[in-house]
Parts: structure tokens; C-alpha cells; sequence
């Protein structure tokens, strides 16, 4: 057991300035109350606090496709118009509307995983906090779902640098599909979701029988569920699975995505789930003479969180769906507190959104029960199957590691008080000494080269096959030459390339 669990919180207050339109279900507002809410309890002075950096379309590039990250950056409401084609080949539109900041919303909240698992991998903490992440459903070439930017896969990406294996658990009512895809064909990633199914509940996707193909057979794992399920019945499913899982799989890190629209009364949900569960009191007459009153805690939404927490695995935590926002806000601070192990009162403190909390002003959210139609031998079924699926899998699959590909520039200082200049001159140092790594790495010194200039996009010859997450592609270009002169009027750079071409697995 380690004796003190160190914590990274990534949180960028812009997140939650976006707005979807006017009906929208999906309220980013909802991360300025959570993070509001973790600061009236002080939990902020128990972690790490970082604000992430916008991540380039270089890095959103390494699982999307180019030309899908290119157009998200130009297209605005204005412009929207003149490019029906696209949009309807990007799948924009009304669950994924174009709104105003859209690009810089998917920058913020990507870069907060990629940050995330990246001080993962260099060991800078046991437990990194993305609650802006999470966003699920979004394809290599498309949106789905109020999803843009599937930051979980490239999170992921970033983790199988350092990680032989990953494990992927989903607690949202809606199935991980995007993840699910994305690593459809690999036994590297291993992703585990328990959600709603059937009625035509989005995305249609996350049968018991949907377990992968190829290399990757047997290693996606869906849990689907009914209307109605509760806590007693979900934990105990969940921790069955996912202890057989991690004793079989023996993964190196895990990301856990926390969708909250699991919770009860959810204004898209359909689960019974509680935040941390209830306690029920139960009167016990042994004899006319000896009454005995035993309260019973029957666990809920956050007893996942720390159930995965106790197997002291590098952990990468992240938001998700959840509709009905103070209840999301309520949802993910006492997490984050499980996170902490830090048991926060019910009582809310003052703050600055403390009227949606009325009227009792407390964590627990109201009960609004409907029917559980996951009976016992329903769910006994379920079991059986995944835990049939898992006896295919004989033992952890090896993987050689290789040179582990350089991360983008790390500073351990702010770069929003530097002067632009010396913070140019400085990124540009870092990758000057780093030049002779291979500039197809993910991410590559010649990506970072390529973001911090953008005219040299064009020496880039990199492409990815269209498919799921299988192989890339492209031409592998190495920095064999990088002088720079600063002058007055701008910095002049001589670069000498050489290219090969290369075929790779993630």
C-alpha cells in the first residue's frame, strides 16, 4: 500500500464557459460547479492543481484524422452554412452542434487527459483528475454523442508509451463505444463498460456478445444492463468483474471515465444509482426481550471509484456524460474526495453556486426511484458470460517494449507569466537538444516542431489508414539537421530531413 496517494487536478475555468444552444442536454457549465464545489471543501489544498495546456491538432491528430481536426478548427457558426457536405460527412449537427469557442473547448479538455497521463508516465503522480474529460463517443473521423475529441483514446495513446497495458473502465449509462472501436483489434487495451442497452438507447452499441476481433478478441468486455438497476446490485456485478479483469489482464495503469448520467434521476439516464450510497436500518427481534437495531451502508457511484483506487495502479480519472448538473457536481467532488480519502460532510459549504443545491443544500441527491428490471437471474447470466469470455484469455499478453518516443516539453513553469518571446526561444532549445529522436514518435519532436511553426506543416508526410485503431501508416521523418538564428524580426530556422517510409502497430 503506498502510504500517501499523490494527486494531480487538471481544470481550465474556460471549459465551462462554452455554450451548446439553447434545449441542449450536455451543460459544460456543470465543471465550474464541481470545481467550485471542491474548493469550498478544501480539497484543493489536498492536490496538485494544474491548468492544461491547449493540445495542438498535431496531438488530437494521432488518433483522428487530419482532415477531421482541421475542420473543427475552422468551422464557425457563421461559416457553418456554407459547408453542409462536411458537416454531415463530420457528423455536425443537432446532438453536436457548432458552437462558438468549439475547437478551443476540444483543445482544453484533450489536453487535460494527454497532461493527465503524461505526468502519470513520468511518475509525478499516483492519481491524475480530468472531470472536463471523458467525452466517449467521438470517432476517429467524426462526432457522435455531444462528443468531438475522444480525449480517453488518446489519453490512453499516451499511457501505452510507458504501459505494456491499459485498462479502460466505463460507468456512464451509455456505452464507451469510441474507446470500445478504437481499440477493437489490440490486446494491449482491455475496455470494460457497463451501460444501458436495448430500447434503442444511444448508441445502440455494447451487447455481451460484442468481444473484440483479431489480436484484440476476447478483450472488450460489455456489461449491458436494464432500466432501474440500483447499488447493491451494480457494485456487486462491478467488483466481481473487475477484480477477475485485473487478475487476469494484470494491467499496468488504468483510466476509469465517471460518466454520472448513471445517477439517479438523471435527465437522460435510466439507472437508480446513488452518489456513495444509503444506509438502511434494519430492526432485528432475536427475542421478545433483545431488540437490535444494525444500519446497513449499501454502496453507490463513488464505491467504483474506490474499489478501483484500492488495487494501487497508476490511475487516470475522468468525467463523462451527466445531465442534470448539480447533481453532476455533487457526484464528481465526492469522488474526488474518495480520491483523496477524504470523507466530506453532507452539509454544503458556501459558494459561489450554492442556490442550485436547494433547498436542503446537501450531497446526497433526491430519490427518484424507477423500477429495476435487472432481475437476478438477468444479471447472474451477464456474469457468466463475461467471466466465459475472460477464461479465453490464458495469461496477460506480452508486449517488447521499444525507445519510448520523446513527450512534448513538459515546463515546470508557468508559461502564461513568460514573455512569448523567451518562451518561443525556450520551447525551441528543448527541441534542439532533442532532435535526433525519430519525428514520426507519438507525439514526435518534429509534431512539436511542427506546432510551434506551423508553415512547416507541409515537410509532414504523415498519413493514417482510415480503419479503427490498428496500424498507422505514413513516412517516418527524422531531424537530422536544426540550426536557428534569432534576429529582430523573427527567428530563422534551417532544417535538413531525411524520410523513410514505415508501417506500425500502437
Amino acid at each position: 500500500m503506498r502510504s500517501k496517494d499523490k494527486i494531480a487536478y487538471f481544470y481550465d475555468g474556460d471549459v465551462g464557459s462554452v455554450y451548446f444552444g439553447p434545449n441542449h442536454p450536455m451543460k459544460p457549465h456543470r465543471l465550474c460547479m464541481t470545481h467550485h464545489l471542491v474548493l469550498s471543501y478544501d480539497l484543493h489544498k489536498k492536490m496538485e492543481i494544474y491548468r492544461p495546456h491547449k493540445a495542438y491538432p498535431s496531438e488530437l491528430a494521432q488518433f483522428h484524422s487530419e482532415d477531421y481536426v482541421e475542420f473543427l478548427h475552422r468551422i464557425r457558426p457563421d461559416t457553418q452554412n456554407s459547408f453542409r457536405t462536411e458537416l454531415a460527412r463530420f457528423n455536425l449537427g443537432e446532438d453536436c452542434p457548432v458552437f462558438e469557442n468549439l475547437f478551443e473547448f476540444c483543445q482544453i479538455y484533450a489536453g487535460g487527459t494527454i497532461d493527465a497521463a503524461r505526468r502519470l508516465n513520468n511518475q509525478l503522480c499516483d492519481v491524475a483528475i480530468n472531470w472536463a474529460g471523458g467525452l466517449h463517443h467521438a470517432k476517429k473521423c467524426e462526432a457522435s454523442g455531444f462528443c468531438y475529441i475522444n480525449d480517453l483514446v488518446l489519453g490512453i495513446l499516451e499511457l501505452l508509451k510507458h504501459h505494456a497495458r491499459v485498462l479502460y473502465i466505463d460507468i456512464d449509462v451509455h456505452h464507451g463505444d469510441g474507446v470500445e472501436e478504437a481499440f477493437y483489434f489490440t490486446d494491449r487495451v482491455m475496455t470494460v463498460s457497463f451501460h444501458k442497452f436495448g430500447d434503442l438507447f444511444f448508441p445502440g452499441t455494447g451487447d455481451v456478445k460484442e468481444i473484440g476481433e483479431k489480436e484484440g478478441k476476447f478483450y472488450a468486455i460489455n456489461v449491458p444492463l436494464k432500466d432501474g438497476i440500483d447499488d447493491t446490485s451494480f457494485t456487486r456485478l462491478f467488483k466481481t468483474i473487475i477484480s477477475k479483469v485485473i487478475e487476469i489482464y494484470q494491467p499496468s495503469s488504468i483510466v476509469l471515465q465517471c460518466g454520472a448520467d448513471s445517477l439517479a434521476g438523471d435527465r437522460l439516464g435510466c439507472f437508480n444509482l446513488s452518489i456513495d450510497g444509503k444506509f438502511l436500518s434494519l430492526w432485528i427481534y432475536p427475542s421478545l426481550c433483545i431488540i437490535a437495531n444494525i444500519m446497513i451502508c449499501i454502496a453507490g457511484h463513488a464505491e467504483c471509484v474506490k474499489f478501483v483506487k484500492k488495487f494501487n495502479l497508476p490511475l487516470l480519472v475522468t468525467g463523462g456524460g451527466g445531465y442534470t448538473k448539480e447533481n453532476v457536481a455533487r457526484c464528481w467532488t465526492v469522488e474526488t474526495g474518495v480520491l483523496l480519502d477524504t470523507e466530506l460532510p453532507n452539509k454544503i459549504p458556501e459558494n459561489e453556486y450554492l442556490e442550485y443545491f436547494a433547498p436542503d443544500y446537501s450531497l446526497k441527491i433526491p430519490s427518484r426511484l424507477i423500477e429495476n428490471f435487472n432481475s437476478k437471474s438477468y444479471l447472474s447470466t451477464i456474469k457468466v458470460q463475461v467471466m466465459e469470455n475472460l477464461r479465453h484469455i490464458q495469461h496477460a499478453p506480452s508486449v517488447q517494449m521499444q525507445e519510448v518516443p520523446p513527450d512534448f516539453y513538459i515546463p515546470d513553469f508557468d508559461e502564461d507569466e513568460q514573455n512569448p518571446d523567451e518562451r518561443m526561444d525556450r520551447k525551441l532549445n528543448s527541441l534542439i537538444e532533442r532532435s535526433s529522436h525519430p519525428a514520426s514518435a507519438f507525439p514526435s519532436v518534429f509534431s512539436q516542431l511542427v506546432s510551434i511553426f506551423p508553415p512547416f506543416q507541409s515537410i509532414h508526410k504523415t498519413s493514417k489508414s482510415r480503419g479503427m485503431m490498428s496500424t498507422t501508416m505514413g513516412t517516418m521523418t527524422t531531424i537530422t539537421r536544426l540550426d536557428h538564428e534569432v534576429h529582430s524580426d523573427g527567428i530563422q530556422l534551417t532544417v535538413a530531413v531525411s524520410s523513410e517510409d514505415y508501417y506500425s502497430l500502437p
